[in-house]
């Protein structure tokens, strides 16, 4: 089904952008482990909506209410529901949708699809709200990741052409803008406002880098960790390319120079460089797994577009209202670790399956 995901874990989510609820429930999870209510909910903050200047104003706590699956703090072996409210709905701002799609939006394929039955608010079951129900899946799968020494970091590397600058090497989930570099990440924030004073938007990067994997997760061919992680990022409404290691730029380079040289270093083998991002032939080196992911511009914008009336098959001009924000990549940085984190939960329960004790 196409709401959910993993083989070895079970993950649906579930809702609209402005049903009563969203939520997901999350199978597979082994049972006695803990999992810590603040570290989720801060987690859950940095995605949540409404709350800097360069986000949407729906306002909405974002503060997950188990249903089933813990007994306390501790998991219980019992598949895990998670619901979040939506409170603040204003599905008049889409009445017309239905026979007057946005340009880049899902409203005309979900139109075709569903045959008009679908929820046009907010983009309905489409919408990047239901990113809140990942980041609670994925937030359990980051600590439970961690128990093994497994770290999952990002960063926004490209607003626009801004471009940030330093390595990736640590966590940048503790800054109000997920950035190595200040400065750049200053000028990225001038990016968004201007983009948004024009009535316009600006799509970005992200760079995502998972530190302490063991080597040996991973299958070939379909089930490769490119394959895992790809299928779970493009959940994200937005999500428009990703590239693992060097990426499209090793299409430049000859094999001498794409080739990671295998080196010991401690005693443990290592590659000399990774261009590789930490995957080869589908399964993780032991070398950081690093990959990139392009966010494109929020289509929803103030200027006035072309569109159609699906209805009488004319032309007609569309100015789309509500709230949005003129820039998803921010808020879209703990998404992507939180696709990261579950597709390698996955991978990882599939190595114990195979009698691995990792």
């Amino acid at each position: 089904m196409s709401s959910s995901y993993g083989e070895n874990l079970r993950l649906t989510v579930f809702g609209q952008s402005h049903s009563r609820f969203i939520g997901m429930t999350l199978e597979g999870i082994p049972a006695g482990k803990k999992i810590d209510p603040e570290k989720l909910a801060a987690f859950m903050q940095r995605r949540a909506p409404g709350k800097n200047e360069y986000s949407t104003p729906r306002s909405e706590a974002d503060v997950p209410e188990f249903i089933c699956g813990l007994v306390g703090d501790v998991t219980c072996g019992a598949p895990i529901t998670a619901i979040t409210a939506n409170t603040n709905v204003r599905p008049g701002d889409y009445e017309a949708l239905k026979t007057t799609p946005r340009p880049g939006h899902a409203d005309y394929t979900a139109q075709i699809k569903y045959g008009g039955y679908q929820d046009a608010s907010g983009g309905g079951h489409f919408s990047g709200r239901l990113t809140a129900a990942l980041c609670i899946a994925g937030g359990i799968c980051i600590q439970l990741l961690a128990e093994k020494g497994v770290r999952v970091i990002s960063r926004i590397l490209s607003i626009g052409n801004v471009f940030d600058e330093g390595e990736l090497t640590e966590s940048t989930a503790s800054k109000s803008f997920p950035v190595v570099c200040d400065g750049r990440g200053a000028e990225m924030k001038e990016a968004i406002k201007k983009a948004r004073a024009e009535g316009d938007s600006v799509g970005g990067v992200i760079e995502c880098a998972v530190l302490g994997l063991p080597a040996g997760l991973g299958d070939p061919i379909f089930g490769g960790m490119e394959n895992r992680i790809a299928s779970a990022v493009f959940g994200i409404p937005g999500i428009k390319g990703i590239e693992f290691g060097a990426g499209f730029e090793a299409a430049k380079m000859t094999g001498s120079e794409n080739n990671d040289a295998f080196t010991v270093k401690d005693g443990r083998i290592e590659t000399a460089t990774n261009n590789a991002g930490g995957i080869l032939g589908g399964i993780t080196t032991g070398m950081p797994l690093t990959f990139k992911a392009a966010v494109k511009p929020t289509p929803s914008i103030a200027k006035t577009q072309k569109s159609v009336d699906i209805i009488t098959k004319t032309e007609k001009e569309i100015t789309v209202t509500g709230r949005h924000d003129p820039c998803i990549v921010p808020r879209a940085v703990p998404c992507v670790e939180a696709a990261a984190a579950i597709a390698l939960y996955d991978a990882l329960l599939g190595r114990n399956k195979e009698g691995y004790q990792i």
